[in-house]
């Protein structure tokens, strides 16, 4: 089986939550290509079986860097024929798609339309979204944002994603690879 661990991360949270799900499937014994979203990347997105996408949470979607990544996709694949009406079901093609989120104001809410719209470029191509996980992320520790990760609605999440959270995405990660 064929894998990426394709993301994008501005503060760190998302690729904390990277390097776990690539150190997981690795010690399943899988060999996945990991990808940080930066710059103008192309991909051949249908030549894996299993593919995890995540990007931090940015005004409800995900970073800008991998919503320009996701646009060029979706334009490519409609060009060469490969989205097709009532996008049919791709053999073997899964995908699980990820976000880290902090949600200050009405929490998970906030994270939900970014994890849709990652999703639906592969829904468009066929994949099976086999899973779609939220998981807390501090605000940088400097700036105006600071107070964010303590008074926010989650409540204190500095430090977050922790050994927690992490133990949690090797779990998840073990749920979706062992199927």
């Amino acid at each position: 089986m064929k894998i990426l661990n394709l993301y994008f991360s501005s503060t760190g949270n998302t690729e904390k939550i990277a390097r776990q799900i690539t150190a997981t499937a690795e010690g399943l014994g899988h060999q996945l290509d990991k990808v940080k979203i930066a710059g103008d990347q192309e991909l051949d997105l249908l030549d894996y079986d299993f593919i995890f996408i995540g990007s931090g949470v940015y005004q409800w979607l995900p970073g800008k860097g991998l919503q320009e990544f996701i646009q060029k996709r979706l334009a490519h694949y409609a060009s060469t024929g490969e989205i097709n009406f009532a996008s049919p079901r791709r053999q073997g093609k899964k995908a699980v798609v990820y976000c880290t989120y902090g949600g200050a104001h009405t929490g998970i809410n906030e994270a939900i339309p970014a994890v849709k719209y990652m999703g639906q470029l592969f829904d468009h191509l066929g994949f099976e979204i086999v899973s779609e996980w939220y998981f807390i992320g501090q605000y940088p520790a400097e700036g105006r944002f600071k107070e964010y990760s303590t008074l926010g609605r989650l409540g204190d999440i500095q430090d977050r994603p922790n050994a927690a959270d992490l133990k949690e995405v090797a779990a998840r990660v073990t749920g979706v690879l062992r199927v």
